[in-house]
């Protein structure tokens, strides 16, 4: 598959626990996604709706496939609260009817684009949320990881660090001349890292609110092997955490990865 097409789907998944779960559609893009997205479990699905498993998942994957409302009613069922359909068309002409059809079908937050291999067009929408209060969305989706892990107990690939970047500008006001300088948080002498976006940005929302953090303007991610001799504390609740202020140690801004949507 065209690395530019790969990126344009991956670049559209949804935030989610330390394993993000998807159905590929057919076959056609599992492989290639975990290949670029350790963290992700694609499990092939029939191209025949009525064939799938009842569960619930992260996301609904498809290349090249034709979109009946039966297959686009049975993935908006499929998906968990917040869940993406992403779909990617070679064949199939930019329309943007496609959104009436999807909004009339249900989906929220959709998103039809031209692929970026010069034909086709990517559809994405999403299954709307059970609650209207962000924070309320964002601890639903942290709950999925457990509390206080052990980096020997946890099994995903990736780990976040809270971490106050200077200077504080956005990416594409970044110059040649401006110095990167990360500052990862801590307590007791222990990053505070967590299994997930989520998770990490759960964990924010609470400091914040109880003045205990601030000046934190990035969640980094980290692969398992970068961080596993790092002093980390995984996934730390707050009120588990020394009364005393938080602290920063520097971190290398190299040794992140690509962060994702």
């Amino acid at each position: 598959m065209h690395p530019l097409l790969l990126a344009q789907i991956i670049k559209q998944l949804p935030p989610s626990a330390s394993q993000l779960k998807a159905w590929d559609v057919g076959g056609a893009l599992a492989a290639a996604v975990m290949a670029q997205r350790p963290d992700v479990a694609a499990e092939v699905v029939s191209v025949l709706p009525e064939h799938w498993p009842t569960r619930d998942v992260d996301a609904v994957l498809g290349y090249d496939l034709y979109l009946s409302d039966a297959l686009l009613r049975r993935s908006l069922a499929a998906l968990r609260a917040g869940g993406r359909l992403v779909i990617a068309n070679p064949q199939q002409p930019f329309d943007a009817a496609w959104g009436q059809r999807l909004t009339a079908l249900g989906y929220v937050r959709l998103l039809l684009e031209p692929l970026d291999t010069g034909g086709g067009m990517l559809l994405r929408g999403e299954r709307p949320h059970t609650a209207a209060d962000t924070l309320a969305r964002v601890q639903v989706a942290a709950q999925a990881d457990a509390d206080a892990l052990t980096l020997a107990a946890y099994r995903g690939r990736f780990v976040h660090l809270l971490v106050q970047q200077s200077p504080n500008k956005p990416v594409w006001r970044l110059t040649s001349e401006d110095r990167i300088v990360w500052q990862a948080v801590c307590s007791g002498g222990q990053m505070l890292a967590f299994t997930s976006l989520p998770k990490a940005v759960a964990f924010m929302q609470v400091a914040v609110l109880a003045g205990r953090l601030r000046d934190v303007n990035k969640v980094a991610k980290f692969r398992r092997e970068v961080v596993a001799g790092w002093p980390l504390r995984l996934n730390p609740t707050l009120d588990a955490l020394p009364s005393e202020p938080l602290t920063l140690v520097a971190v290398d801004p190299t040794l992140a990865e690509a962060p994702d949507e």
